[in-house]
């Protein structure tokens, strides 16, 4: 089975300036994303950037580094950008690996890309955790889905769905939601598609790029990840707690 990773790696961070070159176990994150990446099963590793800095940082690990526009307004349309000027082909996957999560487990990526090849009425694949216990649950940050009964995306949505209308309840920690975690694998020709469709209305209400996905009729295939996948880099907070556990 063959795909491709790409990593989208921004230099600007509201809340972490130049995160992708800040320092863990003494080299940049993004470098503990690639190696991660390339551990994989993945035929290439490509980090797509329009920042010389990240560049010149990621240059020591082969070339494998794309210039794109500065212009996107998103990480989907900086892959989207990489997958034209690779001329893949439209049935290609393509697995997008955030370029902040230095910890992700290298099966994981292997099984998003093999659920979308698995799956070939499926457009986009993705991997959930079940999570537990009434703040996470009601958490903004925990994006919820639900899929039906064979494992296809009915919605994403930052509330708690679905919603027990009976039970919701603070003393009900035994309830389990499926957490979205975002990463994703996609058929290159929906990529293309994508970049040319419109914000959808519940794409702009829940701030979800998916959503404007299943606007436009793609089925999203889910599955349980199968490995557990450490916490990414957000805040500072964040980069201390992951510099600890990969200093240990």
């Amino acid at each position: 089975m063959s795909f491709t990773v790409v990593i989208p790696a921004r230099y600007q961070s509201t809340r972490l300036p130049g995160k992708p070159l800040l320092d863990i176990a003494g080299k940049p994150m993004l470098h503990h994303v690639v190696e991660r990446a390339q551990s994989s099963e993945a035929d290439a590793v490509y980090i797509a950037t329009d920042d010389e800095r990240i560049r010149n940082s990621c240059q020591a690990l082969g070339d494998n580094v794309i210039m794109t526009s500065a212009g996107h307004n998103s990480g989907t349309d900086r892959i989207e950008e990489v997958a034209r000027l690779l001329n893949l082909k439209d049935e290609d996957i393509v697995v997008n690996v955030q370029g902040d999560e230095p910890m992700i487990p290298p099966e994981v990526i292997n099984q998003v890309a093999n659920d979308l090849a698995g799956h070939p009425d499926a457009q986009i694949c993705t991997l959930f955790e079940e999570v537990t216990g009434y703040d996470n649950v009601l958490n903004p940050n925990n994006v919820k889905v639900v899929a039906n009964d064979a494992g296809y995306a009915l919605y994403f949505s930052r509330a708690p769905i679905p919603f027990p209308r009976n039970e919701f309840t603070h003393d009900k920690p035994h309830l389990k939601y499926k957490r979205h975690i975002g990463i994703y694998a996609y058929r290159v020709k929906v990529l293309h598609d994508f970049v040319n469709w419109q914000q959808s209305e519940l794409e702009k209400t829940e701030q979800l790029e998916q959503l404007r996905a299943m606007a436009n009729g793609v089925r999203i295939h889910i599955q349980k990840a199968c490995a557990e996948i450490p916490a990414g880099v957000d805040t500072p907070e964040d980069l201390e707690k992951v510099r600890r556990l990969m200093s240990a």
